[in-house]
Order: C-alpha cells, then sequence, then structure tokens
C-alpha cells in the first residue's frame, strides 16, 4: 500500500533565481523508511516542510493514504494531516515533564488510555523511568527518543524526521540512530527521513533519494545508490568517488593505470570517467611506478592514501592499519576490482 505519493512538486521561494524544489516526485510505501540525502541547500527540508503542511506548493501534488493533502485548489493544514515530526533540535515543552510531553498530543482522549499510550511509548523508547523528570535533565540521546515517543504516540499515519540526530556527538549519533531504526521498524512506521549525512542515509533508509539543487538525481536502495549511480554526482556524493579517465578499447577501458577488464556498451575510443573508490585502488612500492604517495591519513583501522598520477590526476588508496608507507615514495597504481565499475561517458 502507498502512503504517500508525491507528484511534480514545485517550489520557489520569493527572491529567488531558482527553484528549492524542482518537479520532484516518488513514492512511499506502508512501513518504509525513505532517507532524503544531499548537501545544504538541495532542497530536502523544503520538501520535507511541503509534506507537513508548513509550505504551500506552487504546483504539483502531495496524496496520504491516496487522500490529496495538497493540489492547486487543495491544502489540508499540518495539524490535519495525521503526520508526526522529530525536529534537529528535538522541540520538547521544558516546563513539561517527559509524560506530559509524549501526552501532548493526545489531548481528547481519555485519562486512562493516554497513561496506556504513553507508557508504552515510554517503554518502547526506554525511557519508562524517566517519565517524570524535565528535558533538562535527559541526555541529548534521550530527549531524541522522548521526541520519537511523542511523534509516535498518535499514530501519525507518516513521521518526518528532519536531521533529527546532527545535534549529538558522534559516538552518541550511531548509536541512537541504530536504537531508533529499530523502533520505526518495530512499529512498521512510515518515514521520510533527511539528512546531509551520506553513512547515516546508508544506514536509516530502506531507500534513499539524493537530492540536488531542488532536483531528484537518483531514487533506490542503498546498494543501488551505492554501487550503480546514475549521475556523477550522485556517484561522487554518495561514495567519496574519484574519477579516473580512460578510454574505449577493445575488451575494456584503458586507463592510466591499467586496463579495466570491463565491457561498456559505448564506441571504441570514446573517452569515459570511471567512479573509483578507495578501495577499488591497490598499490605497491615501485621505483619506476605510475604515480606518488602526496598523503597519508591514518583512519584507525586503515590508512588511507592520497596518490599523484603522473598527469596530476588524484586517486585515493587504503591499505591496512599496520601498513605504513613513507609520503614521497613512488608507487605502482592499479585497478583491483571483483564487480562492475560505474562507467561515464565524457
Amino acid at each position: 500500500m502507498t502512503t504517500l505519493e508525491v507528484r511534480n512538486l514545485v517550489k520557489q521561494f520569493h527572491g529567488s533565481q531558482q527553484s528549492a524544489v524542482n518537479d520532484i516526485s516518488f513514492e512511499l510505501s506502508d512501513g518504509e523508511i525513505l532517507a532524503v540525502v544531499g548537501p545544504s541547500g538541495c532542497g530536502k527540508t523544503t520538501t520535507l516542510r511541503l509534506i507537513a503542511g508548513l509550505e504551500r506548493p506552487d504546483s504539483g501534488v502531495i496524496r496520504l493514504n491516496n487522500h490529496v493533502v495538497a493540489a492547486e485548489s487543495v491544502f489540508i493544514p499540518p495539524e490535519k494531516r495525521g503526520v508526526g515530526m522529530v525536529f534537529q533540535d528535538h522541540a520538547l515543552f521544558p516546563h513539561l515533564t517527559v509524560y506530559e510531553n509524549v501526552a501532548f498530543g493526545l489531548r481528547g482522549k481519555k485519562t486512562s488510555e493516554v497513561r496506556t499510550i504513553v507508557g508504552d511509548m515510554l517503554h518502547l523508547v526506554g525511557l519508562l523511568q524517566f517519565s517524570k523528570r524535565y528535558p533538562h535533565a535527559l541526555s541529548g540521546g534521550e530527549r531524541q527518543r522522548v521526541a520519537l515517543a511523542r511523534a509516535l504516540a498518535p499514530h501519525p499515519v507518516l513521521i518526518l524526521m528532519d536531521e533529527p540526530f546532527s545535534s549529538l556527538d558522534a559516538d552518541l549519533r550511531t548509536e541512537v540512530r541504530e536504537h531508533v531504526r529499530s523502533i520505526l521498524k518495530s512499529r512498521q512506521a512510515t518515514v521520510v527521513f533527511v539528512t546531509h549525512d551520506q553513512d547515516e542515509a546508508l544506514y536509516m533508509g530502506d531507500r534513499l533519494a539524493v537530492l540536488q539543487k531542488g532536483h531528484l538525481e537518483q531514487i533506490g536502495t542503498p546498494q543501488e545508490i551505492f554501487h550503480d549511480s546514475n549521475t556523477r554526482f550522485v556517484a561522487e556524493f554518495m561514495g567519496d568517488s574519484d574519477f579516473l579517465k580512460g578510454k574505449v578499447v577493445p575488451g575494456g577501458i584503458q586507463t592510466e593505470i591499467g586496463l579495466l577488464n570491463q565491457v561498456v556498451e559505448l564506441p571504441i575510443s570514446t573517452p569515459v570517467e570511471i567512479a573509483i573508490r578507495a578501495d577499488d585502488i591497490d598499490f605497491q612500492i615501485d621505483g619506476s611506478g605510475n604515480s606518488l604517495i602526496v598523503e597519508r591519513f591514518f583512519r584507525g583501522a586503515f590508512n588511507l592514501y592520497r596518490l599523484r598520477l603522473d598527469s596530476g590526476q588524484i586517486l585515493h588508496a587504503f591499505t591496512d592499519h599496520t601498513q605504513i608507507l613513507p609520503v614521497g615514495a613512488r608507487v605502482r597504481a592499479y585497478i583491483h576490482v571483483e564487480h562492475s565499475l560505474t562507467v561515464f561517458s565524457e
């Protein structure tokens, strides 16, 4: 069942030369998490606000559970859309306890029913014992889980999450997102999750929508987005790809560091760029090699090397954390893959 349908959505703010959201269309199935990802200013938060009803689209249609909530002659206000929201700053009421914050969206229900729902929600997020505390007495991760419990309590048709973990430190962010994803899946919640963090998008999303300058560049599973990027931007933004120049030859693509034995459906001699990542490159010390180590970055479990090819092009490559090679050494770099690489025609 389709919970959310967005068709040809357009939004341009007054005084701007460019649409914040430009002809975006997608669907979201019941129980699915869609991670909307892209750089600052790409339109992801505006898209979320349009779905929530906090902004009105210039054109396009939004449907929730097959009901039109925004169109040329229709605009349902946010409080009547049945949507829950979780914000970056949690937006908890500081003068209310944890219990009262979660109960806030349940006004009109019987006291016994509210007590049951709030108890269930706080148990779900692991904070039942903190029900009488105020937000200032909670950690950042605990406040985030209270915000999630509050959003889930009214049983919304859709949860919208806008950069919900960005205010947390790195270690806590990883821990909280694992917990939150587990909670969302246990509730079979349908979620639009906005983030600028590529790793977070890959972890949280059943599917990813990659935005750039108001356009939807690609939508697909994390594996599709990472391994089979449709555009150069997606390959670069989602995978930290380098782009190795080459030319189509019989049997593959000839590059500065050797032949990529991968047949592509392009004419012989077509210039191309190969999206290549640090784990696709191997290298070894060689005084007559094709590149130079210009930098090494220790990343704990591995070393990341920056290599400058004789042409001046930069590539990156991993080695084991115990393998330390000197900056300034000449090496022979080569492609080492057991999977197809994404190739873009120039």
